[in-house]
């Protein structure tokens, strides 16, 4: 839901209060005629044009005193919404608000962003200058760094590009915006293993730029799939996409009609993408061997993308085992690390959310709790049907095993009832005997 509706409560005419913020930024600006400008204005009743000297002046506040600049603003906000013509003069207005308030070079983004904040909340929810207010703050956001500042918000996004009525390349450029933002405030983490560390996995907020780009995707129509804007977002996406860490699914990316349009005009790396998709290290190597500069002509990092195929390929390893048992030797000839190695790469697979298990030093080997397959497609279909047949097997053996044995318990009850009934009528002519004998 989108936030309630607020309104500005200021007391005053339009006349007297326009005279006062004139006189105002006259004042901060010294030795300027604002409001001698707009008394004949204010006579005549031309309120939009009085209003169009007011906000253009407005860019003085911004080097007002930094305790006056929300109320200055709040004036003007409240002038400006008296005016059927709003429209007029709300994008110029937050254009000049996301500007760096330089009275206040600490606390000139929080005060930016509270101004730019009450006007988002007094415009009704469905009013698309909404969209202009939010691409100010976004300005600010990014100027400042504040991405945390954001995030509550964005949740909402999806249904004020509804209420907003916003066209697919105002949605575009709002979520490339935001997942600029995203990326420019993510910090690295850095890989345990690694000595130097090596900085691998850069934190949520990277996550959070991926899956921006993603939605930026979602914007483009098929019948625009091929176009250069389109091919260049889903090159950009996808090599987020590989090196993000901590994604390990593509099902998404690689379905998208502007991403199968680069199996056509950037083959290689759609080929890249479907080896981080479906296959293992092998192909991957193979890959390298095939394009040896490819990766640093991509900008692509080498050490990230490899470890990440490493986990991969673990990955597919314990989703393919019947047994649910992996030896070591197996791991490490998959993974082409030394045996030593394996341990702390199972760890990481774990970390990674990859699969579960437990490792046995004893026997040397992996046991598999659970795995997933990376991809669903025909051949896990049949192993899944495979499995079913086992598992039916495996229930018909159980229940011939039931049947035998109800029929045993069964033979077995006759057998005692059989010989109870005996012993009752041998009782019977005995006692038979005994009466005829007296």
């Amino acid at each position: 839901m989108a936030e309630a509706q607020k309104t500005l409560l200021i007391d005053g005419t339009f006349e007297d209060l326009s005279q006062e913020f004139a006189t105002y930024i006259d004042e901060v600006k010294q030795n300027t005629t604002l409001t001698t400008e707009i008394g004949p204005l204010l006579t005549k009743g031309e309120k939009d044009e009085v209003l169009k000297k007011l906000v253009t002046a407005a860019a003085a506040l911004n080097a007002a005193p930094e305790k006056e600049i929300v109320a200055a603003y709040n004036l003007l906000i409240h002038l400006v919404f008296q005016s059927p013509n709003m429209h007029m003069f709300l994008p110029k207005l937050c254009q000049t608000i996301s500007q760096p308030i330089t009275s206040s070079p600490q606390n000139g983004p929080g005060l930016a962003l509270a101004v730019l904040t009450t006007i988002f909340n007094i415009l009704s929810s469905d009013n698309d200058l909404r969209y202009h207010v939010f691409a100010a703050i976004l300005k600010v956001v990014r100027q400042s760094g504040s991405y945390e500042l954001l995030k509550p918000r964005l949740k909402n996004l999806q249904v004020w590009f509804a209420e907003w009525e916003s066209d697919d390349e105002e949605q575009r450029k709002l979520l490339l915006e935001i997942a600029d933002i995203a990326k420019e405030c993510s910090e690295p983490e850095y890989a345990y293993r690694s000595s130097p560390p090596l900085k691998v996995c850069p934190d949520k907020k990277h996550r959070e730029s991926y899956r921006y780009l993603l939605l930026a995707l979602h914007t483009i129509p098929p019948s625009e799939s091929t176009t250069p804007t389109a091919r260049s977002l889903s090159i950009r996406t996808l090599k987020t996409a590989l090196t993000q860490p901590t994604l390990f699914t593509f099902h998404e990316l690689i379905n998208l009609d502007s991403v199968q349009a680069l199996r056509s005009s950037d083959s290689t790396i759609y080929e890249l993408l479907e080896i981080f998709n479906a296959e293992i290290l092998d192909e991957y190597i193979d890959f390298l061997d095939e394009h040896d500069d490819f990766l640093a002509e991509q900008g692509l990092d080498e050490a990230i993308l490899e470890r990440k195929m490493r986990l991969l390929t673990f990955a597919s390893l314990a989703a393919q085992s019947h047994t649910r048992s992996l030896p070591y030797a197996s791991i490490s000839k998959a993974l082409r690390i030394p045996v030593e190695d394996v341990e702390m790469w199972v760890i990481d697979v774990i970390r990674a959310g990859l699969v579960e298990g437990k490792l046995s030093q004893l026997t040397s080997e992996f046991l598999v709790h659970r795995s997933s397959y990376r991809v669903f497609g025909e051949k896990q279909w049949r192993e899944v049907a495979s499995g079913l047949e086992k598992w039916k097997d495996n229930l018909r053996g159980v229940l011939e095993i039931l049947r035998r044995e109800r029929e045993s318990v069964g033979r077995e009850m006759a057998r005692e009832s059989d010989g109870g009934r005996g012993g009752r009528r041998g009782g019977g002519r005995q006692e038979m005997i005994d009466v005829g004998g007296d």
